[in-house]
């Protein structure tokens, strides 16, 4: 061992040497080299599947703004629809209330008509010998006003009574409402009327101010309740109207 540690050095041992760490040397740039083209390899994947994910990112990307412009255009759609229908119902219900506004211009029509009959019962069934039988009752009349007399508050210029037969002398005035029927509803709105026309006369009318119901029927309730309001009852009979004043009777004066 010594003797070999011993041996000189020469051109040989060195060239040798030298050779021997050249090809190390070589050998770790070739390995070198490789590691480099491995981490090329892994960069070049590693960028391939980045750039994947940002496609497949903007793919994503592309059909959720797709999905959210459907979602809208399907919600426009909707709105749509929905005005659509919401015009239809209003355009339905103007037509149903100009329907309705012209059923209730018949209707008016229907209760002009009918209050023209009540105007004609009056005048054709009420009005004929009625100044007489007052007459007999010793009321005299000098003057009768048929086809519902008017009557307006001098404040307010408003019609606020409207009277049938309208019965007059210098003592007294007497409103007449003649119904088909008469029932005790309507002997409460003459009486009411009553105090309406009382209330509207002129400060210096001082006249007694009477009242009378009439009707082609008359309830045995509406009778008996017009002649304690203080009423006088006119009824038909046969062609024509009768007045019946019960004894003990006394009318009201408003």
């Amino acid at each position: 061992m010594s003797e070999a540690h011993n041996e000189p050095l020469t051109f040989e041992k060195v060239w040798a040497a030298l050779m021997e760490d050249r090809e190390r040397m070589k050998e770790l740039r070739e390995q070198e080299a490789e590691r480099q083209k491995e981490a090329a390899r892994q960069t070049e994947e590693l960028k391939k599947q980045e750039d994947e994910r940002w496609k497949k990112a903007a793919r994503q990307t592309k059909e959720l703004k797709k999905q959210e412009d459907e979602r809208w255009k399907k919600a426009a759609r909707q709105t749509e629809e929905l005005k659509k229908q919401e015009d239809e119902r209003w355009k339905k219900a103007a037509r149903q209330t100009e329907e309705l506004k012209k059923q209730i211009k018949e209707t008016g029509r229907q209760i002009g008509k009918l209050g023209n009959r009540f105007g004609e019962l009056a005048e054709h069934l009420v009005v004929p010998g009625i100044v007489k039988k007052f007459s007999g009752i010793g009321l005299n009349f000098y003057k009768v006003s048929t086809r519902g007399g008017e009557f307006a508050d001098p404040e307010t210029r408003q019609v606020v009574a409207e009277v049938d037969i309208v019965l007059e002398n210098k003592d007294t005035f007497m409103a007449v409402e003649v119904k088909s029927k008469l029932q005790k509803q309507d002997v409460d709105d003459h009486i009411a009327r009553m105090k309406t026309l009382r209330r509207i006369a002129d400060d210096d009318d001082k006249r007694k101010y009477l009242g009378a119901v009439a009707g082609a029927i008359v309830t045995d309730e509406a009778r008996n309740y017009a002649r304690k309001s203080g009423f006088y009852v006119l009824e038909q009979s046969g062609d024509t109207m009768k007045l019946v004043v019960p004894k003990g009777f006394v009318p009201r004066e408003w």
